[in-house]
């Protein structure tokens, strides 16, 4: 998740950036800041007004006691968001889009799992689809100014054949024909929210085998996606 705030911007039509210090990452890792993009009323009658904002990567559901489970909820498999408790209250009113140039999976080889990065044939901007959840921190006061933690969390779905033989999940990724009726906050109905996913075109991205350098969290640079040598 290589852009800046005014790339994401310009390029998802975003109308308000409310957290522009967007801090460029090569190898993001669960819990870490990423760049979560929204549509939200402003009052009743009002148009929606997309915004960037930062959320936590792992969602944290609004109920939850802490945030222990966090790291375990980085992804939700899109045939049961709209069923698990998890995810189901996000999935009719808090849906979302993460930025991001490409991700990467581990392909299972006779050596090892080789790391491979995935990213779109014109090098475009990904949307993927998310969820995100406001988790009231129950040990602050009311007023506190982190009061409220924003988690969300990457919507996956049953990868193609083209993709299948290096993972068989895959981000779901919302084309930008449909980025709002995606994030349009009066989609509430569960039957609704299924048929917009089930709407959703297969992905089509471009494999490049990299360095293992990206299997260490502490690595973190541009080197990481170029094609291993």
């Amino acid at each position: 998740m290589t852009y800046s705030a005014a790339d994401i911007q310009d390029f998802f039509l975003v109308s308000e950036v409310v957290d522009p210090d967007v801090a460029a990452s090569w190898n993001v890792a669960p819990t870490d800041p990423i760049p979560l993009i929204v549509d939200r009323r402003g009052g009743e009658g009002e148009e929606p007004s997309r915004k960037l904002v930062t959320a936590r990567w792992g969602l944290v559901p609004s109920w939850a006691k802490d945030t222990k489970g966090a790291a375990r909820l980085i992804n939700a498999r899109m045939e049961t968001i709209t069923e698990k408790p998890s995810f189901r209250a996000a999935a009719a009113a808090r849906r979302g889009l993460i930025a991001s140039d490409g991700y990467y999976e581990w392909e299972k080889a006779p050596g090892g799992k080789v790391p491979t990065y995935l990213h779109g044939a014109e090098q475009e901007p990904l949307a993927f689809a998310a969820l995100f959840e406001n988790w009231p921190d129950p040990a602050l006061p009311e007023g506190h100014p982190e009061k409220w933690l924003r988690t969300a969390t990457i919507i996956t779905t049953a990868a193609s054949d083209a993709l299948g033989h290096i993972h068989d999940r895959t981000p779901l990724i919302v084309p930008s024909d449909m980025w709002a009726d995606w994030l349009d906050p009066e989609t509430t109905k569960e039957a609704d929210v299924r048929a917009l996913l089930d709407s959703m075109p297969e992905p089509h991205l471009v494999p490049r085998v990299v360095s293992d350098k990206v299997n260490y969290v502490r690595n973190n640079g541009p080197e990481l996606i170029e094609a291993a040598t």
